[in-house]
C-alpha cells in the first residue's frame, strides 16, 4: 500500500490516473478542478452505462444511499480503466426543504475513490439554487407556461404519461427535447395516449445547468476536504463531523439550542477534536429558560 500524500507543496498525486464515472458530460464540471487543484489526470471511460444504477426519470430505480450508487458508478468505471489509481462519481438527490417544505432542495456529493491506499473523499453541497420541479398538464399551452418558468429549453424537460396523476414512464417517456417544436408535440402525444402529461424538469446533468453549478460546487468541497490533514496519522478528509449543541446563554448562562462547538473526525485513526464556535456567548432569546 503507498503512503498518503504529503499536504503541503503543489497538488497531492500529479500525474496519476483517475476515472470519472459519467455518461453526462460532468467531466465540464469535475475535471478542471480536479486537475487543477489535485493534478490528476481524468478520463471518461467510453460504453459506461451509470443509467444502470438510478435515473431520475424512473426507468431504473436507485438502490440504497446515493453514496452506494456513487461507489457503484466507481466500481464499474475501474473495470473499464484498470489503469486508473482514482475513480470519481458523482449523484445527485432532489427534493423538498426539509424545514420549509415548499422550497425544493438539491444536494449533490462528488465521491473520490483511492484504490492503492483505501482512501474515500466525499464533496458535498446543497442549496436551494435548483429548478428541480413538475406539472400535470391537460393543453400544450400549460405545458409552454411551466416549461418557461423553469428556463426551457436552456434547461431540459421530460414528458411522461400520467394515469391518475401517477406517472406512467412505461406508457410514453419522452426525453432530449430539443426545443419549444419538439416539446407541443411530445406533449401533444402524451395527452393524446392518455389525457394528461407529466412535465418536469430533466435533472440529468447535460441537461441541468443549475445542476452541473452544484457539482462543481462539491468538487470544490472535495478539494477542501482533501487538504485538510488528520494531526495524527496525515490522512486526508480531517473535517467537521458534527456540530454540538449547548452555547451557553449570555444573560443566565445556561445552555441554549446554539452550537458550542464543532467536532472534527479522522475517518482513517479515529482521532478527534472539539473545537468551540468563535462566538462566546448566545441570544437570551435562543435559550429556554430566558424564552420558554
Amino acid at each position: 500500500m503507498r503512503p498518503l500524500p504529503a499536504r503541503d507543496g503543489g497538488p497531492p498525486w500529479p500525474g496519476e490516473r483517475a476515472v470519472l464515472a459519467t455518461m453526462h458530460g460532468k467531466e465540464t464540471a469535475i475535471t478542471p478542478v480536479i486537475a487543477r487543484f489535485m493534478g490528476l489526470e481524468v478520463g471518461v471511460p467510453a460504453g459506461l452505462d451509470t443509467d444502470a444504477f438510478g435515473t431520475f426519470s424512473r426507468e431504473v430505480e436507485r438502490r440504497g444511499t446515493p453514496l452506494d450508487a456513487a461507489r457503484a458508478k466507481i466500481a464499474s468505471g475501474f473495470d473499464l480503466m484498470p489503469e486508473a489509481r482514482f475513480g470519481l462519481a458523482s449523484e445527485g438527490s432532489f427534493g423538498p426543504h426539509p424545514l420549509i417544505p415548499f422550497l425544493p432542495l438539491g444536494r449533490e456529493i462528488v465521491v473520490l475513490i483511492d484504490r492503492l491506499s483505501g482512501l474515500e473523499l466525499v464533496g458535498q453541497f446543497a442549496g436551494i439554487r435548483t429548478n428541480f420541479a413538475h406539472e400535470i398538464v391537460n393543453t400544450i399551452e400549460a405545458g409552454r407556461t411551466f416549461g418557461a418558468r423553469i428556463g426551457f429549453p436552456d434547461h431540459g424537460l421530460i414528458v411522461t404519461a400520467s394515469i391518475d396523476r401517477v406517472p406512467a414512464p412505461d406508457v410514453a417517456l419522452i426525453k432530449d427535447i430539443g426545443g419549444w417544436d419538439a416539446l407541443d408535440g411530445a406533449i401533444e402525444r402524451v395527452i393524446g395516449l392518455t389525457g394528461s402529461a407529466l412535465v418536469e424538469t430533466d435533472m440529468r446533468a447535460h441537461r441541468n445547468p443549475h445542476r452541473m453549478q452544484a457539482i462543481r460546487r462539491a468538487t470544490l468541497d472535495l478539494v477542501r476536504r482533501s487538504r485538510s490533514a488528520c494531526p495524527a496519522c496525515g490522512r486526508p478528509g480531517y473535517v467537521v463531523t458534527e456540530r454540538l449543541p449547548g452555547l451557553a446563554c449570555a444573560d443566565c448562562g445556561g445552555p441554549t439550542v446554539k452550537i458550542r462547538a464543532e467536532r472534527l473526525t479522522c475517518a482513517g485513526c479515529g482521532h478527534w477534536l472539539e473545537r468551540p464556535v468563535p462566538a462566546a456567548k448566545a441570544d437570551p432569546g435562543s435559550c429556554g429558560d430566558c424564552n420558554p
